[in-house]
């Protein structure tokens, strides 16, 4: 009520909303757990699981010997932590405070820092688990060797990006269809765990097989990432640029509906479930 305005300029403007974001990013990390290290634990331990139930069901079914040449590890791990950064930025930008949000009626809160700062939360936390668990088995177990380390972190930041372009359609949707997007979040992170092509490689599929997969932008991440680790591996049949043109074209379509929900979302939506 007595707060006296100040006015900023470009650079300070900017300034303070990147520190906006960044208290707002911690906030979302401390989240699951008060001890910042447990909560990037739990995470890592996620990802080792995902590794070593993927190690164990390629060894008993005996496809081991259809991977690529190479470290056998590094090629799950390769499509594990894509598939890992993706899903985890769909939910967390689905799952950022919307516009009815009880802490957006403090007054430097906005949806853009709600949503920076998710994604960027979800981009820290996978990046860090993925370097932590590359250098134990690096350190620990056996040298490994990535053929361009440049590409496969692009192409991890690709699937970063694409899952929140994705997180941001379902985050416009989110107020006006509440239960329909909790469902289709959950569905659509289930379903990545078999469209993604993290089990198998794009050259190895036929044609009417790969007819099934291509649309998906995290299949295209994810067997790019492989062309970049592995010297022995050339992706034919997928190509970056499309999982990026297909990230921008759906972080156009959610911001408009963002800006579209923000102007009309009302607290007392809920009030009625």
């Amino acid at each position: 009520m007595f707060h006296t305005g100040q006015r900023r300029g470009r650079l300070a403007g900017a300034l303070h909303l990147l520190e906006l974001i960044y208290h707002s990013a911690v906030r979302n990390i401390r989240r699951r757990h008060n001890n910042a290290f447990i909560a990037i634990g739990v995470n890592i331990l996620q990802s080792v699981v995902f590794v070593m139930v993927f190690y164990a069901m390629f060894v008993v079914l005996g496809i081991r010997s259809t991977a690529l040449r190479g470290d056998f590890l590094l090629y799950i791990m390769s499509g594990i932590f894509l598939f890992m950064c993706h899903v985890k930025a769909v939910g967390a930008v689905t799952g950022a405070e919307g516009p009815a949000s009880a802490i957006m009626k403090h007054a430097p809160m906005n949806t853009v820092i709600s949503v920076s700062s998710a994604a960027l939360a979800c981009l820290y936390v996978q990046i860090l688990s993925m370097a932590v668990i590359l250098f134990v088995y690096h350190v620990a177990f056996t040298p490994i060797t990535i053929n361009d380390p440049i590409g496969a972190v692009g192409m991890v930041l690709l699937a970063w990006f694409t899952g929140c372009s994705v997180g941001l359609i379902f985050y416009a949707l989110k107020p006006w269809f509440p239960t329909f997007v909790s469902v289709a979040t959950m569905a659509y992170q289930r379903a990545s765990m078999i469209v993604s092509g993290k089990m198998f490689l794009a050259n190895s599929l036929p044609a009417f097989m790969l007819a099934l997969f291509d649309w998906n932008p995290l299949f295209h991440c994810i067997d790019q990432a492989r062309g970049f680790v592995f010297l022995n591996y050339n992706p034919l049949f997928t190509n970056w640029k499309y999982a990026l043109s297909v990230g921008v074209a759906l972080t156009m379509i959610g911001l408009m509906g963002e800006f579209h929900t923000r102007r009309r979302a009302s607290i007392s939506w809920s009030a009625r479930q």
